[in-house]
């Protein structure tokens, strides 16, 4: 199913794509699309049969805004470094293991409103992920096999981060991912059933037209599995978590000087196959 939820920032409803691109409302039968959700597989059976028997709704989607997929997360965890192209582009050595850290919540915007570069910032930079919506609670996992059957969907993800600010100002690398509006995620959330192998997706990246990241889960040092898996070693994830699984080559810190970084007026649209697409035009903060 490809889940996500429509309508102005904080009243979003839940709702569906059909497989013929008809956008149905789900508020009849669920409140909202969050963990509590998708952690109910009756709730989430009741969507499937309601949708199999023609029951929902069409939404008019004209001037309707498309939010973010999942209300509530509790928390985005983010692996960095984790394709080989991308590690080679920044002088990187390969990590030996998943480089963790977060954004927050409030990070979390719909995937085509507006991103804000930050006052005083010269380098920000873009990133396409595949994100990864947790369904199951996840602790101590012993296999990449069972990590991938506590997955509840997948969904697009842009990591907007600032390298001045991750790599120059001292400390950890929060301050360059924590800015407002950096973290984009949808349209939709897909059902891990329509993505049988997560490490089989293109991931593409554009800036005003130009195509500037062009990869493949295929590339991840770490699988999806692997991620879900060794996180589970350090933290407790919970239905509505979501794990950010890094970028591909192509971002702006890994071009030469001048690197290209982004400015007001830029437009950045980005797409992972099967998943949906985003476009968000920068504006100043």
């Amino acid at each position: 199913m490809k889940l996500l939820r429509v309508g102005t920032a904080g009243r979003e409803r839940p709702a569906l794509l059909d497989p013929d691109g008809t956008l149905r409302d789900l508020s009849g039968i669920v409140a909202d699309i969050d963990g509590t959700l998708l952690a109910d597989e009756d709730a989430l059976g009741r969507i499937r049969n309601a949708a199999a028997a023609g029951d929902l709704p069409a939404l008019d989607t004209a001037g309707l805004r498309t939010g973010p997929p999942l209300a509530r997360i509790g928390k985005i965890v983010c692996i960095g470094l984790n394709y080989h192209d991308h590690a080679r582009e920044t002088g990187a050595e390969p990590p030996a293991e998943p480089v963790v850290f977060f954004k927050a919540p409030d990070t979390v915007v719909g995937p085509d409103d507006t991103v804000l570069i930050p006052r005083g910032s010269v380098k920000t930079d873009w990133e396409v992920e595949l994100a990864v919506v947790i369904g199951r609670t996840a602790r101590y996992l012993e296999s990449a096999e069972d990590a991938l059957a506590h997955v509840a969907g997948y969904a697009v993800a842009h990591d907007v981060s600032e390298r001045e600010f991750q790599i120059e100002r001292g400390g950890t690398w929060d301050k360059g991912k924590n800015c407002e509006t950096f973290n984009p995620l949808g349209p939709w959330l897909v059902t891990a059933d329509e993505v049988p192998d997560p490490q089989n997706l293109s991931l593409r990246l554009w800036v005003n037209g130009e195509l500037k990241q062009n990869g493949t889960t295929a590339e991840q040092i770490f699988p999806v599995g692997e991620v879900v898996r060794y996180v589970s070693r350090f933290m407790t994830l919970y239905p509505g978590d979501v794990v950010n699984t890094g970028t591909p080559a192509g971002v702006a810190m890994g071009h030469p000087e001048p690197k290209p970084y982004l400015r007001a007026g830029d437009v950045v649209e980005l797409e992972v196959t099967g998943l949906g697409r985003q476009r968000q035009v920068l504006a100043q903060a």
